[in-house]
């Protein structure tokens, strides 16, 4: 295998590209000659394998033109780099000394392509590896969004800062984080492929146990802090006090009632809260921002007086009432029964609606237990006490039967007020259903008003007491322990069924005589007139009690005051005799 000549190679490449001298004798049946070290040298030459392409040198600047600087780098020829490169309003003269990035060894044109953009991001490289082998941190700044995460200038070369590593907590907003210098982490480097991963959150948590360390051990109850609003849940907030995390209840907040966190606050709020309770062994702490105001409540006995009338918001309605707020962190509970003088049965709700104006009247105050009794109705005139006002005990009035119950009529008085009648006062001669059979819901009806009872909101009414009492006229000078005579009109086991002035009544088996023997029913028959003495008189229900026992004791004691008074001589025989036939 023959040499070479270098000349002929040269000649080659003078009359086109190296390249294609190359790319000629592949083409041919050229034997490649051997490796001389005129040869190697040349390819040295064509191929940059010198070690200066790709690497930084220094060189000088030998003319400076409007657009670009000349630098010799000590290289057979020289290369330009565009002004721009060296910053704005840079000041460069012939005679500097500036390092530069050989990117190229020879262009097209045979010139030397350098870079001082290229150098100074070489440079940044150089200093960020040892940045990253010394695991310190580097200083950037977020200038754009990308996706998955954002671009970071580190002193002019890029970096990638991943979404997961912005910060330890969401944020929903990073607009205040851009366009700052701060410091970055740096996670990993790729020089090939000219990738650099960063990572905020690394410093973030090595600077907040730091600062958690700290915090722990100064930590006390009644500190007063500032945190940020980490979490929030449905019974309080979770604050980052910078490193350790504090729960903030729902009930610590404020003083007013809220229903959820969410309503005060919202996540990365900054808040101030004092510390309540911290127990070192877990060491949790619970926080609260309440605390840190007077407590209204202080002064509610002197501020709120029983029958005093305020203006309120309904903030809550239960099965049982409505809540009132009287003022920030003062509410009033008013109870169910306290709204409507006439709407009874009625959930809260269909009187009143939250967020509604409405006024109240005070009716307790509990300042121990945290509690005000309100009312709403008290606010409006007592229809109740109206309509008895124009319709007095006694007055007759006409309504429509709205509810037929198992103890009673309802009947509509007005648009807001019933009454009832009760069962016993429908009618004199029938009771129970009986009574009730005659009436359907709906009809209109007369009545007489009874009974009133105002502060029990009941008005009593009655339909028998439109008309005249037999049973009460009949009764009519009669009272308990008269003696009167009963006919009898049936006899059966438990004693006898008799009549007085027409009124039904019966006399016991055990009544009939103080003498046993002479207790047996069948002693009397019907149309036998007995005398009995009354011990019951019921003139509203007619009913009326017997007994002639009771008259014959009451006989026998008279007999025995009158044998009292008589001559000594007499028997007991005859003082009886003669007291019984007075009284025959």
């Amino acid at each position: 295998m023959g040499k070479i000549n270098l000349a002929q190679v040269r000649l080659v490449k003078g009359s086109g590209n190296f390249f294609e001298t190359i790319v000629y004798m592949m083409n041919t049946e050229f034997k490649m000659p051997e490796m001389t070290e005129d040869f190697e040298a040349l390819l040295n030459e064509q191929f940059g394998s010198n070690g200066i392409t790709g690497s930084v040198v220094k060189g000088t600047i030998i003319r400076v033109t409007p657009d670009f600087a000349t630098v010799d780098v000590g290289l057979k020829s020289e290369g330009r780099i565009p002004l721009r490169e060296f910053g704005q309003n840079a000041e460069l003269k012939a005679g500097d000394i500036v390092e530069v990035y050989v990117d190229r060894y020879e262009d097209k044109d045979g010139n030397i392509v350098l870079s001082r953009e290229k150098a100074r991001r070489e440079e940044v490289w150089q200093d960020l590896e040892k940045s990253m082998n010394a695991n310190e941190r580097v200083n950037g700044v977020i200038f754009g969004r990308v996706k998955g995460g954002f671009t970071v200038d580190l002193n002019g070369a890029i970096a990638f800062l991943p979404g997961s590593q912005i910060d330890i907590r969401p944020i929903r907003d990073i607009s205040p984080l851009m366009g700052i210098s701060q410091p970055f982490q740096i996670l990993k480097m790729d020089k090939v492929r000219g990738n650099i991963v960063v990572s905020r959150r690394v410093v973030l948590e090595e600077t907040r146990a730091e600062a958690r360390a700290e915090l722990i051990s100064d930590l006390k109850e009644g500190s007063v802090l500032e945190g940020v609003v980490k979490n929030i849940t449905d019974y309080g907030a979770f604050i980052d006090l910078g490193g350790v995390d504090g729960l903030l209840h729902v009930t610590d907040i404020s003083w007013k009632r809220i229903n959820h966190p969410a309503e005060v606050l919202s996540v990365g709020q900054t808040v101030k809260v004092k510390v309540i309770k911290f127990n070192e062994d877990n060491q949790r702490i619970s926080l609260g921002m309440k605390q840190l105001e007077e407590d209204p409540w202080q002064n509610v006995a002197n501020k709120y007086k029983v029958d005093d009338v305020y203006t309120g918001k309904i903030t809550n309605i239960t099965d049982y009432g409505a809540f009132v707020e009287l003022e920030d962190g003062i509410e009033g509970l008013v109870h169910v029964s306290e709204m409507s003088w006439t709407r009874k049965n009625v959930h809260p709700g269909k009187i009143v609606s939250t967020s509604q104006e409405v006024e109240v009247k005070v009716l307790e105050v509990d300042p121990e237990k945290r509690r005000i009794s309100l009312g709403i109705k008290q606010c409006t005139p007592n229809p109740w006490a109206a309509y008895v006002e124009e319709h007095p005990v006694g007055s007759v009035i006409e309504g429509k039967i709205k509810n037929i119950t198992e103890f009673g009529l309802f009947v509509g008085l007005s648009d807001e007020i019933d009454g009832m009648i009760h069962l016993s006062d429908i009618s004199w001669d029938k009771a129970g259903e009986e009574a009730v059979k005659d009436y359907t819901k709906g009809q209109e009806i007369q009545a007489k008003i009874i009974d009133v009872d105002v502060e029990k909101e009941r008005i009593s009414l009655g339909i028998k007491q439109l008309t005249e009492d037999a049973v009460s006229g009949a009764l009519e000078g009669l009272k308990k322990g008269d003696t009167v005579k009963a006919t009898v009109v049936s006899v059966d086991d438990k004693g006898v069924n008799v009549e007085v002035n027409g009124i039904a009544a019966s006399i016991k088996k055990a009544d009939l005589s103080k003498d046993k023997a002479s207790q047996n029913p069948e002693n009397f028959k019907a149309g036998d007139v007995v005398e009995a003495k009354i011990t019951t008189l019921d003139k509203k229900s007619g009913k009326l009690g017997l007994s002639v026992k009771a008259l014959e004791i009451e006989e026998e004691k008279k007999a025995l005051e009158e044998y009292s008074n008589t001559s000594s001589g007499s028997t007991l025989g005859d003082a009886l005799g003669e007291a019984l036939k007075k009284n025959a």
